[in-house]
């Protein structure tokens, strides 16, 4: 697939009516044709910096103009947590690297369902080893709605805006300002749903619990006032907070109530009245990417799901909340997964078991798994951990490898691209399903407010403009 140079994209523009003699008329625009919008999903991705910067400006534009919407998910979430709707649980999904044709996946998925209940969602490190800004993901997810139809709101968010407690310790403020800095940009690229992770300075050495989920929840509370300074008019961003660290100790009802008697009242130091969090992550016993085994497999995780139940009860009955959030459960078997609605999850991160879908598909050439195995063992065999065999360190690594290898995924044969699309749009139908998720159009629609945001003129386009009229 070919991208497009910055002059390539202002002919497109013009030609669908997004320019008119030299000025922007996004009143004027018609959808563009298929090919155009794989060329500038292309250009999003992997274009020159003018041409990448146009591009995405260009796919922000037209989904709006065809009624695709980034939006919040705060009004659907307050319904929950007010008993109008339940027994769903929101997928929300982190889609890396190949991230336009997965998405195009989930959207084929999602119109066999009549289904628009789930989340794309990006946490600040893939946006480093998948070398994909927020703006450029938003895009993806836009452009892929676009190509197939697809109408209504979007969904973005920043998961696992997390602080780094070595960090914190040794210079507080300039961890602060480190993730308020990435909370704007998530802001600006439209991502209307953001997770707060301060879980990381739980400190359970200390002899209460209200005393080891302070620092968490005041650092939550102080981000919570920062983000509700920076959205949008009429947007309330979707908020939530995290108690305990997936993967660590599972949490307990004693711990939720400790934070939310500390949250709510830093909260108000503020001296204004500010809407807080609406639902809360959680750990029942999961890993992140699962947890792997020497030989490669994959162990048995054993949720505990009354984690997720009575959490969830918690939330909505005393704290009006949505409920829980379920992390690490990309590798759970279906029929786990299916316990998840009925448990009160009322969101689900999934991640690895998609990467893994797509690195391990029958179909990818053997070249393209041979040089991700070659530039894992060659370039992050200082983040091996100790005893970790070959099968460990590159099924926990190889996401790392997306950065050099995205191109190659775009310049895979058509019959090829598609071998992979239909295995994931399988895997999302199935997961759908199992959340409980089908027949949710009108369900969305009821309770999402939809606030139109035109993205920025990039100033990359204003000075091509203005050198191609001189």
């Amino acid at each position: 697939m070919n991208c497009a140079s910055a002059v390539d994209m202002i002919n497109d523009l013009t030609l669908i009516g997004l320019i008119t003699d030299n000025i922007i008329t996004p009143t004027n625009a018609k959808r563009p044709s298929d090919e155009m919008i794989d060329r500038w999903a292309c250009t999003a991705a992997l274009g020159e910096k003018d041409a990448r910067a146009i591009a995405i400006w260009a796919i922000r534009e037209s989904a709006l103009a065809a009624g695709i919407v980034p939006a919040s998910i705060q009004g659907l979430y307050m319904a929950c947590a007010e008993g109008k709707w339940g027994n769903k649980t929101v997928p929300a999904m982190n889609l890396r690297g190949w991230s336009y044709n997965t998405i195009r996946s989930v959207f084929r998925a999602a119109k066999q369902l009549n289904a628009n209940m789930f989340i794309f969602e990006q946490s600040i490190s893939e946006t480093i080893f998948a070398d994909q800004p927020p703006v450029e993901y938003t895009a993806a997810a836009l452009a892929a709605a676009l190509r197939e139809g697809y109408k209504g709101p979007i969904f973005m968010q920043a998961d696992h805006d997390q602080v780094n407690a070595k960090s914190y310790h040794e210079n507080p403020e300039k961890e602060i300002n480190r993730l308020k800095e990435m909370m704007k940009k998530q802001i600006d690229a439209d991502f209307f749903n953001i997770d707060i992770d301060a879980s990381t300075v739980v400190d359970l050495s200390l002899s209460t619990v209200e005393d080891q989920q302070r620092l968490n929840a005041e650092l939550t509370a102080l981000f919570t006032a920062y983000i509700r300074s920076h959205e949008p008019k009429d947007i309330t961003i979707s908020l939530g907070a995290e108690i305990g660290e997936v993967g660590h100790h599972n949490t307990t009802a004693e711990e939720l109530r400790a934070f939310m008697s500390v949250y709510p009242k830093s909260l108000s130091k503020t001296g204004k009245k500010i809407e807080g969090v609406s639902k809360i992550s959680v750990n029942s016993g999961t890993y992140h990417g699962g947890n792997i085994q020497p030989d490669g497999t994959l162990a048995p995780v054993n949720v505990d799901y009354s984690v997720l139940s009575t959490i969830s009860s918690i939330c909505q009955n005393e704290y009006r909340m949505a409920g829980a959030v379920q992390h690490g459960a990309s590798t759970l078997r279906g029929d786990q997964l299916a316990k998840m609605p009925v448990n009160g999850a009322i969101e689900v991160h999934l991640a690895l078991g998609f990467n893994n879908l797509i690195f391990d598909h029958p179909s990818l050439p053997q070249s393209i798994k041979d040089e991700i195995r070659d530039y894992v063992f060659a370039n992050h065999a200082h983040e091996r951990g100790e005893n970790e065999t070959d099968a460990q360190f590159l099924y926990n690594i190889r996401k790392k490898s997306w950065k050099i290898i995205k191109k190659k995924f775009w310049e895979l044969p058509e019959t090829i691209q598609n071998d992979i699309m239909n295995s994931l749009q399988k895997m999302f139908y199935d997961m759908f399903v199992w959340m409980n998720i089908q027949n949710t159009f009108d369900l969305v629609a009821q309770y999402t407010h939809i606030v139109v945001i035109h993205p920025h003129i990039p100033e990359e386009l204003s000075r091509h403009l203005k050198n191609r009229k001189s």
